[in-house]
């Protein structure tokens, strides 16, 4: 029963975090949205064909602790609880072997994709521990990076590495409270940051290959499916990815 539940997804201006956004609308959710262009998320109430009364657009740049906490008023303000949260904020790095890594990169990888999400998680976890009826869920979006590296991907492969850390302890400390957590492991949506690998990726053996890719839509219905179940269930780990995607035999 999703009705006058409240997801919030992060990162929610393109790609995996707009499809997923969408989704929870059309399945009856109220979403507050977030991301650093608040303009690219103008039109989700028209795209997820429900009111704008049932959607909460803000500006938050996860990796700011202050911008996180102004993002939990706006939404505690708005909707008065918190059901879900899509915790998919994130960015990748350019190839690049581990000694040559410019330092910057890594600073922005890590403060992206582990620190930004702590904030997320943190934040989520004392909203749905003090709310009344109490609990919710967090899910994480890891990577299959966060199993099998690619090549020259350290930055990244770090960082999702440490987000199946975070989603372990997550749901540990978050029984008491009915915060279940789970992580979805996405290998080859087709977005826009993953243009580059299914157009040429390079392979363990030092090959530029093709890849396989699937449908954005198919990992948006995934995190439905996720959310949706009652809290006395949960997916802990998800991997979706293309059927034929070199990663099971990766090497």
């Amino acid at each position: 029963m999703t009705q006058n539940k409240v997801a919030l997804v992060t990162g929610a201006t393109s790609g995996i975090g707009r499809a997923a956004a969408i989704e929870l609308l059309k399945s009856g959710y109220r979403v507050a949205a977030c991301g650093r262009r608040t303009e690219k998320m103008a039109d989700l109430a028209e795209a997820g064909a429900t009111g704008a009364e049932n959607v909460f657009i803000a500006r938050c740049d996860v990796r700011d602790p202050k911008s996180v906490a102004d993002l939990f008023a706006g939404i505690n303000e708005r909707f008065g609880r918190l059901d879900v949260v899509f915790n998919n904020a994130g960015r990748s790095a350019p190839a690049s072997a581990a000694g040559d890594i410019d330092i910057d990169v890594w600073r922005d990888t890590i403060d992206t994709n582990i620190n930004g999400a702590f904030y997320i998680a943190r934040s989520a976890f004392r909203a749905m521990r003090d709310q009344t009826p109490q609990g919710g869920r967090i899910i994480n979006n890891g990577s299959i990076s966060a199993y099998v590296p690619r090549l020259h991907s350290a930055a990244y492969t770090t960082s999702k590495h440490a987000m199946t850390g975070l989603t372990k302890s997550l749901s540990l400390d978050g029984r008491p409270f009915s915060i279940a957590c789970g992580q979805i492991d996405i290998g080859n949506a087709l977005t826009d940051m993953s243009e580059g690998s299914t157009a040429g990726a390079l392979q363990a053996d030092g090959q530029i290959s093709q890849e396989p890719a699937f449908d954005v839509q198919r990992v948006a219905e995934a995190v439905v499916f996720m959310a949706g179940l009652p809290l006395e269930a949960n997916v802990q780990f998800m991997t979706i990815m293309a059927t034929n995607m070199p990663y099971i035999g990766r090497g």
